[in-house]
């Protein structure tokens, strides 16, 4: 008799797996994570997280989006880009959450050296972050708050960029009075300055 087909990993058993993934993402970082830490972390067998995630770059994607700890992209729009930047950029899951910047501290040198890994965080966590940001710039253009002409593709990443070149090249602290401080003295003067 041939076996039936293996049972899904779903619910309350994904989101230990996820857990476990991220508290390991923390604590040795993408590079040193593997399957196997994950599986004893989660007090699960391997062959139950290969039957629901392929390779550890879609199951550390998974853990940083799917679960409550993730890095998530807030829906804002105050009618204010200071106002809209600051909610984004502060608090769980923003620049200025401490959880939020050492998991992606764990992640750089994976950027760099996991083509794989690289091309689903680009696609699955960065991509939908950017366009959050660049929405908030269009709505603000189209509000006449900021520069017609203004590039919003170099503008737009510039806040996290300054943030996290400060956090993790610098070790200087990343908390809500340094970001609003970059987006009151760097981002909104450049946002605003005269066309041209």
């Amino acid at each position: 008799m041939a076996p039936g087909p293996r049972p899904r990993v779903e619910g309350e058993r994904e989101e230990q797996i996820l857990d476990s993934t991220l508290v390991l993402l923390e604590r040795v970082g993408y590079d040193r994570l593997t399957m196997d830490a994950v599986a004893t972390e989660a007090k699960a067998s391997k062959a139950t997280l290969y039957r629901r995630w392929s390779s550890k770059s879609s199951l550390v994607v998974d853990a940083i989006l799917r679960t409550k700890e993730a890095l998530q992209v807030p829906e804002v729009d105050t009618g204010s880009l200071r106002d809209d930047l600051i909610q984004m950029a502060c608090g769980h899951g923003g620049l200025s959450d401490s959880r939020s910047t050492h998991l992606m501290a764990g992640l750089v040198t994976a950027l760099h050296h996991d083509p794989e890994f690289a091309e689903e965080f680009r696609t699955r966590v960065l991509g939908p972050k950017i366009q959050a940001t660049r929405t908030v710039f269009e709505r603000a253009r189209a509000r006449g708050e900021i520069t017609g002409d203004l590039d919003l593709d170099l503008l737009a990443p510039a806040l996290a960029g300054i943030i996290l070149h400060r956090s993790f090249v610098l070790g200087l602290p990343a908390d809500d009075k340094t970001v609003t401080r970059v987006v009151d003295e760097i981002i909104l003067p450049a946002a605003t300055r005269p066309s041209p």
